[in-house]
């Protein structure tokens, strides 16, 4: 009698479930991905873990939360209408004691907080005080850092999608029509992408006061052509296909076909694209900060951080620290970007685990089949 095994078939998955799947597959592109968004969230959350003020406190049988509003001096016995310092030794005994307490952040000090009260000169070293030190304006290099990351990852977010969506209707439009509309929609983009960035947003830069959306308006007008040139190669190879020609034979309209079937079909190189458009967006900002083009003064900046670190050499925590903060995001999204190609690349072949019959069940059946030939 012939031994009997079976084999556990998997349920058919879409592509986008195989492609989740070869993703995870990548260790290193996965676990990035999520090294990321923890970071990311965390700093979403730097006033909960960051900041001079207390999250609650009661005082005198009353509950405020400074956090969400201000309240003058003279609620915690001081003397003036001005908004509480609670770093002041004399608030900070009249919060916490006679009954009274406060729930400070894990961090006591904010983006813009300078610490009047410190007994070491600007910068200071890594302390129990200061966990990463201060800079040379005596401000927390680690709230400097926490609130920075977030700065610069929501502006190459944003930078990230206003090219991908340029990007993509000059591409899908240039692709689709070919001919004439690609002919001189590229020596357009010849024209455009021979202008000095740099040039003109020093020049705007001196016209209009400096702020986060004229830098992203400026980033913006140049950052979508890298993208525009992948979807249209897309669109030209799959313009010719026959479910393309098929649905021109139905009657369907250009628009649908382009945004229907075609876009979808022409992702991959889209989704790619994506991490590694988010690490030159950091990096831009970061060193436009660093020669004084970027954000405004007073805005939390990798960049300043790290132009401080280069005017203060004896200062070694500030250079590092920053350095090292800046190497770990781009090395983060560029795993992501290789594990997303790797996934997405229809030529790579991902084969299936398929379970193998135990090597005694096959010793067993060829036995029992040489002793019914026998």
């Amino acid at each position: 009698m012939f031994a009997s095994t079976s084999v556990k078939i998997d349920a058919v998955v879409t592509p986008r479930q195989r492609a989740w799947r070869r993703f995870k597959r990548s260790r290193l592109g996965y676990w990035s991905f999520v090294a990321f968004c923890t970071m990311l969230l965390v700093s979403l959350c730097a006033e909960v873990l960051s900041n001079d003020k207390p999250l609650l406190l009661r005082y005198e049988g009353q509950y405020y939360f400074p956090l969400l509003k201000n309240y003058p001096e003279k609620t915690f016995g001081g003397d003036f209408e001005t908004p509480a310092d609670y770093l002041d030794p004399f608030i900070h005994q009249r919060i916490t004691s006679d009954g009274n307490w406060a729930v400070f952040p894990l961090n006591h000090y904010g983006a813009r907080t300078i610490n009047y009260y410190s007994t070491a000169p600007d910068p200071a070293p890594p302390s129990a005080d200061n966990w990463l030190g201060t800079d040379d304006r005596g401000r927390d290099l680690l709230a400097q850092l926490l609130y920075g990351f977030r700065v610069s990852a929501l502006f190459a977010i944003a930078l990230t999608a206003i090219g991908v969506v340029l990007g993509v209707l000059i591409g899908a439009v240039q692709g689709f029509f070919a001919g004439k509309v690609d002919l001189w929609g590229q020596r357009l983009l010849e024209i455009w992408s021979s202008m000095p960035e740099l040039f003109l947003l020093i020049i705007l830069s001196a016209i209009f006061q400096p702020s986060v959306g004229l830098l992203l308006i400026i980033l913006s007008i140049f950052g979508w052509m890298g993208m525009s040139d992948y979807v249209r190669a897309e669109f030209l190879r799959n313009r010719q296909l026959d479910y393309v020609k098929s649905a021109r034979a139905l009657g369907v309209s250009n628009w649908q076909i382009m945004w229907r079937h075609i876009l979808p079909n022409s992702m991959t190189p889209v989704v790619t694209f994506l991490p590694f458009r988010m690490s030159a967006a950091i990096a831009s900002l970061v060193a436009l900060d660093f020669l004084g083009l970027g954000v405004p003064p007073g805005t939390p900046s990798l960049g300043e951080l790290l132009n401080q670190g280069k005017n203060n050499l004896d200062a070694w925590w500030i250079g590092v620290f920053t350095f090292a903060l800046m190497v770990i995001t781009l090395l983060l999204l560029t795993l992501m970007g290789d594990a997303l190609r790797d996934a997405l690349d229809p030529r790579k072949v991902h084969s299936e685990i398929v379970p193998k019959v135990p090597r005694s069940n096959n010793s067993n059946a060829s036995a029992e089949t040489k002793g019914a030939a026998a």
